[in-house]
């Protein structure tokens, strides 16, 4: 069955956010995975991420990035969420995670949800990848029509050591392209990929020199509004809203803000400052169903970078440690 036909009069960023975790990697991942074990896995997950963001919006976007880290870094394994212990060199404690990726918790308190009803079943791989989507779609426009055209069957993985390979905030367009395509993942896929960051925010040391260098790629008031809550020195926590237009909604913003100038990392600057890639951003600026669609197949790449299933696997019982 098409996903597209799950979904009726939808704003184009809900029904492929819907669609970008349909994960067909392997044969043992299925649309129908838990319907046996556990058939009310998805909307006890669902309910969990719901509250967890009602209570603090910015944990959509907190989701969706731990969902990028630990894709990204491991495969969809889940490893990013075991805590450090005298054995396991945990993933949180690399530089680009501590004290920047958030919303382990949100996790573990889905997973003690489905453990109640399905103990030993769901993965908290697959508990991550439902969260980020469910956090996606809070956060877009539109009226949610259910559909279940998306597949599971993610394991655990047993401790990894701490990959450190994540694109730098401060990174150049070669640079992101490149650690793109060792990912199997396309320029296209990686400009629209940092779509994502039309929500969220970022914390004043990633973007301090940025707004300080006097550059020509940075709107001269933009940085002059962004040095009053980043000083010089210090306030190197104070946080920033990623796209100042609409911080909390996900829609094609975050493009137009480079085409004025206005990207807050200079890694997402570089996708418009004359290279390869502005043609890309300028067109997701002019179309957002184009920047869904290509936001929804990237995601789905990224989603098949190196699965974990079945026997090679396991299913952890808290997410935070090896059972």
């Amino acid at each position: 069955m098409n996903t597209f036909n799950c979904f009726k009069t939808l704003f184009p960023i809900i029904y492929l956010l819907l669609l970008l975790f349909h994960v067909p990697c392997d044969a043992q991942l299925s649309t129908t995975f838990y319907d046996r074990a556990c058939p009310n896995a998805s909307a006890i997950v669902r309910a969990s991420i719901q509250q967890a963001i009602l209570r603090e919006r910015r944990m959509a976007a907190s989701l969706i990035r731990l969902h990028f880290h630990y894709c990204f870094v491991q495969g969809c394994d889940a490893s990013i969420l075991l805590n450090e212990n005298s054995t396991i060199q945990s993933e949180k404690t690399a530089f680009p995670n501590v004290n920047s990726v958030r919303g382990y918790e949100v996790i573990e308190a889905a997973k003690r949800e489905v453990e109640r009803v399905c103990p030993g079943v769901v993965s908290c791989a697959d508990i991550l990848t439902l969260a980020a989507r469910d956090a996606s779609v809070a956060v877009s426009w539109g009226t949610i029509v259910e559909c279940e055209a998306w597949k599971k069957g993610l394991y655990d993985s047993q401790p990894f050591p701490a990959n450190t390979d994540l694109p730098s905030p401060s990174a150049g367009l070669d640079a992101l392209i490149s650690s793109f395509a060792n990912k199997g993942l396309s320029a296209r896929d990686m400009v629209a990929l940092s779509g994502a960051h039309t929500i969220g925010q970022a914390q004043c040391f990633l973007f301090r020199s940025r707004i300080n260098s006097n550059a020509i790629d940075i709107d001269a008031r933009f940085a002059s509004i962004r040095r009053r809550q980043c000083p010089q020195t210090g306030g190197d926590s104070n946080l920033a809203p990623l796209d100042l237009v609409t911080p909390n909604s996900f829609d094609n913003n975050y493009f137009k803000n480079l085409m004025q100038r206005k990207g807050l990392l200079q890694s997402d600057q570089v996708l418009f400052n004359g290279g390869s890639t502005d043609s890309i951003v300028s067109e997701y600026s002019r179309n957002p169903r184009i920047f869904a669609s290509d936001f929804g197949n990237a995601m789905i790449k990224m989603g098949e970078i190196q699965p974990l299933v079945g026997r090679n696997g396991i299913i952890r019982r808290t997410c935070s440690a090896i059972n």
